[in-house]
C-alpha cells in the first residue's frame, strides 16, 4: 500500500506540472513501473516470512514437529536470527521456563563485521525528503515493518506461532503457558483473512483445583476443567489512547499481594514497548481461583478477566463479543470525542455494566460533555467513572477496582463458562476451533463409550477383564520364574509347573473377547484419518478425566493417616486410593490381549495364522509417534508387559527404517 500511495502521489504531481523525472503511466518508463511488486504483502505475511513460518500456512506445524529430537534440540543455543525465535520460544515453553516470553535475538557480531551496512547508513544520512510531502510520510512508513534486526514483540511471536500450528500443538502451547501462569489467548486474530478464531479446543485440557465454599455447609476443594464452570467475567479494553497501562492494571487486580504477577504482558517488561504488528485484536484470558486462605483470596469465587489488545474502534467485533460475555467492561481512555461517543451509542441495548477509567490530561471538558450524554444511554452513574493520574495512589486505586469487582459479583450478574462464550462467538460469526468435522466425529465416538460408564471402578472390573486380579496372578508367576532363573541351578520340576500355570492363565485370558467398550476404543484409534485419531484420543482423555472429577476425593490428611497406619503391612500392588479410569487402562487391556496371544504362540499352543491382535502394537505406535507417552510399567500390577513393550519397540525400529536409538533416563533412590 505504501508503494501504491507513492505512485499515486507522483501521478498527481505530474498533473500539477511539477518537474519530476519519473512519470507514472509514461510508456517510456513502463519497464521501471513493472519493477514494482504488483501484489501487496500484508503485515501478517511479512511477519511469518521474517520468522520462517510462511511454509507452515498450508501444512501446519505439528506437536510431532515440536518434539523432534535433533542435534540442535540437544544443545543450548541462543537465537541469532528471527527464524530462530519460534523454536527457541517453543523449547523454553516445553521446559516450563517462564522466560519464554523474553525470547529475543542475541546479536553478537563485532562492530565492524558489516562494513557494507555502514556505507549504506552514511548514504541514508545525505538523503533529504520534504517532510511536508506525503511522499516522505509514506517512505518512512516502511520503518514500521519488522526487519531482521528489529526486536519482535512477544505477542506477535505468539500469534504467528499459533497461526502456524495445528490444533494439537496449539493445545500444548496453551497448556504450557497455563502452567507458567501466563495469560492465555482466547480469540486469535487473523488480520489477513479477517477470520478471527475463538480457541475453545486449545483451552480444553486445562484443569484447576480451587476452594469451593457453598452458601451452606463446609467448603471443599474442587477439580474441574476451566472451560466448564460458569463464573463472572470482567473485560478491560482501550478506547483511542490511554495514559494508563491496561495490562499492568489487570495484573494488579488479579494479584493478592503488593507485587503483581505479570500474567498479562505489558509495556514495562522486556520488549513490551516494541510495536505490535499482528497481535492487535488478540483477546487474552486469565482467572482467579480461591485457595481457601483468607489473606490470599481477594475474591470469594472463581472469576475470569479478559484483555483486548488494541483499540476497540479498530476491533469492534472482538469488543462486541466482550460486551456479550462480560459481567462488566472497564474502558480505559484519555479522550471521549464525538467519534467515541458514536461508537458507544450503538451499545445502548447492552445489559453489560460499563466503567470508565480516565486520565484528565487530555480533553477534560470534552470528556465531561460526552460522558453526560453517555450516562443515560449506558445506564450508568458517576460512580462508574474513575480517574487515575500519575499522582493517584496505585494501591488504593487497585483496591477500589477489586471492590467494584466484588460488588458486581454479589449482585445478579452474567455468569458464563468458556463454552458459553464460544456459543456467543459463533452467533457473531467468529470461527470456533472445535467446530471442524474431525473433532466433532471424534467427540461423538468418545461420548458413545463414556455414556455407558456409570461407575468407573465397576467398569474396570466388568469391561477391562484382563486387568486387576487376572493380571496380578500372571505377574506373580512371571516373577517367580524370573527368581528361579537367577537361583543358579533351579529344579526343572518347579520351573515346568510354573510354566504350565502361566500358560493356563494366558489361555484363560485369550479365551475372552474384547468387550464392546474396548472394541469401540480400538475402532477410534484405527481411524484412517490421523487427525480424527488424535482428536479421539484427546477427547477420551478429557471425557475420562471429567468422570474422575465427579468422584469425591478424600482429603490429603486421610491418605496420610492410611499410609502411616498400614506402613510396612500393606501390599505394594494395592493402591491406598484407586487410580481413576484413564486411556492407559484401555491400552493396558490391548497389551494384555497381545501378551496372552504371543505367549501361547511362543509355546506352540496357538498357530500363528490364528492371531487376532498382532496389529495392536502398530496402533499404539501411531500414538507414540504423535507425542503420546506410553507406559512401560503397568501401573495396576507394578510389572512390565515384556512382550507388549518388545512388540512396540520392534514396530518402532521398523517404522524408523532401523535408525532408532534409545535413551534411558533412570532415577536412583526414592522418587518424590
Amino acid at each position: 500500500k505504501y508503494l501504491y500511495s507513492w505512485k499515486k502521489n507522483l501521478e498527481w504531481r505530474e498533473m500539477e506540472g511539477d518537474d519530476c523525472e519519473f512519470h507514472y503511466g509514461d510508456g517510456t518508463n513502463e519497464a521501471q513501473d513493472n519493477d514494482f511488486p504488483t501484489v501487496e504483502r500484508s503485515r501478517l505475511q511479512e511477519m511469518l516470512s521474517l520468522l520462517g513460518l510462511e511454509t507452515y500456512q498450508i501444512q501446519k506445524l505439528s506437536l510431532q514437529d515440536s518434539l523432534q529430537i535433533s542435534f540442535d534440540s540437544m544443545k543450548n543455543w541462543a537465537p541469532q536470527v528471527p527464524k530462530d525465535l519460534p523454536w527457541n520460544f517453543l523449547r523454553k515453553l516445553q521446559a516450563l521456563n517462564a522466560e519464554a516470553r523474553n525470547t529475543t535475538m542475541v546479536l553478537d557480531a563485532p562492530p565492524d563485521a558489516r562494513p557494507g551496512e555502514k556505507e549504506g547508513q552514511m548514504e541514508e544520512e545525505v538523503l533529504y525528503w520534504d517532510t511536508a510531502d506525503d511522499v516522505a510520510a509514506d517512505i518512512y512508513s516502511f520503518s514500521e515493518l519488522p526487519t531482521p534486526d528489529t526486536p519482535v514483540n512477544p505477542l506477535d511471536l505468539l500469534c504467528a506461532l499459533l497461526l502456524s500450528a495445528d490444533s494439537f500443538l496449539q493445545q500444548d502451547i496453551v497448556l504450557k503457558m497455563f502452567l507458567c501462569q501466563f495469560a492465555l489467548p482466547l480469540v486469535l486474530p487473523d488480520s489477513e483473512n479477517h477470520h478471527h478464531t475463538f480457541l475453545l479446543w486449545a483451552l480444553r485440557g486445562l484443569v484447576r483445583t480451587w476452594w469451593s465454599q457453598p452458601p451452606r455447609g463446609p467448603g471443599s476443594f474442587k477439580d474441574d476443567n476451566v472451560v466448564l464452570p460458569r463464573m463472572p467475567t470482567f473485560a478491560f479494553v482501550r478506547m483511542d489512547v490511554s495514559s494508563n497501562s491496561k495490562s499492568q492494571l489487570v495484573n494488579a487486580v488479579l494479584s493478592p499481594g503488593r507485587r503483581p504477577r505479570d500474567c498479562f504482558w505489558h509495556r514495562d517488561l522486556n520488549l513490551g514497548a516494541s510495536p505490535r504488528e499482528i497481535a492487535d485484536g488478540l483477546v487474552e484470558i486469565s482467572w482467579f481461583f480461591p485457595s481457601g486462605k483468607e489473606d490470599l483470596d481477594i475474591f470469594p469465587e472463581p472469576v475470569a478477566f479478559v484483555n483486548l489488545r488494541g483499540d476497540i474502534g479498530s476491533h469492534w467485533l472482538q469488543f462486541k463479543l466482550l460486551t456479550d460475555i462480560s459481567s462488566a467492561v472497564f474502558i480505559l481512555t484519555d479522550n471521549i470525542s464525538k467519534k467515541e461517543y458514536k461508537l458507544l451509542l450503538s451499545m445502548k441495548e447492552s445489559n453489560t455494566k460499563y466503567y470508565f477509567i480516565l486520565s484528565p490530561y487530555r480533553g477534560r471538558n470534552t470528556n465531561l460533555r460526552f460522558l453526560n450524554k453517555l450516562i443515560p444511554v449506558l445506564k450508568i452513574d458517576y460512580s462508574h467513572v474513575l480517574v487515575k493520574v500519575s499522582s493517584t495512589d496505585s494501591e488504593s486505586f487497585v483496591r477500589r477496582l477489586q471492590s467494584i469487582v466484588r460488588c458486581v459479583m454479589r449482585s445478579p450478574c452474567r455468569r458464563l463458562s468458556v463454552e458459553d462464550m464460544a456459543n456467543a462467538a459463533r452467533k457473531l460469526g467468529l470461527r470456533v476451533d472445535e467446530d471442524c468435522e474431525e473433532c466433532q466425529k471424534a467427540k461423538e465416538q468418545m461420548e458413545k463409550i463414556t455414556r455407558k460408564i456409570r461407575d468407573p471402578e465397576a467398569y474396570k472390573k466388568e469391561e477391562l477383564r484382563l486387568q486387576g486380579e487376572p493380571w496380578r496372578k500372571v505377574a506373580q508367576v512371571e516373577k517367580e520364574l524370573c527368581q528361579l532363573q537367577w537361583a543358579g541351578d533351579p529344579p526343572e520340576k518347579c520351573r515346568s509347573e510354573l510354566r504350565g500355570r502361566l500358560l493356563e492363565l494366558r489361555a484363560q485370558q485369550n479365551s475372552l473377547d474384547p468387550t464392546w467398550g474396548v472394541q469401540e476404543f480400538v475402532r477410534g484409534i484405527s481411524s484412517p484419518s490421523p487427525g480424527e485419531k488424535q482428536y479421539f484420543l484427546r477427547w477420551m482423555e478429557l471425557g475420562l478425566a471429567r468422570l474422575a472429577q465427579q468422584r469425591l476425593r478424600p482429603p490429603p490428611e486421610t491418605l496420610l493417616s492410611l499410609r502411616s497406619k498400614h506402613c510396612g503391612a500393606v501390599d505394594a500392588t494395592e493402591p491406598l486410593w484407586p487410580d481413576p479410569l484413564g486411556v492407559e487402562h484401555f491400552l493396558r487391556e490391548m497389551g494384555q490381549f497381545y501378551e496372552a496371544e504371543s505367549c501361547l504362540v511362543e509355546a506352540g499352543k496357538l498357530p500363528v495364522g490364528q492371531r487376532r491382535f498382532a496389529h495392536f502394537p502398530g496402533l499404539a505406535l501411531e500414538l507414540l509417534l504423535r507425542g503420546l507417552p506410553l507406559e512401560l510399567v503397568d501401573g495396576g500390577s507394578l510389572s512390565v508387559p515384556l512382550r507388549w513393550v518388545t512388540g512396540l519397540l520392534k514396530e518402532l525400529h521398523t517404522r524408523l527404517e532401523r535408525r532408532s536409538r534409545l535413551v534411558v533416563l533412570s532415577v536412583l533412590g526414592v522418587p518424590g
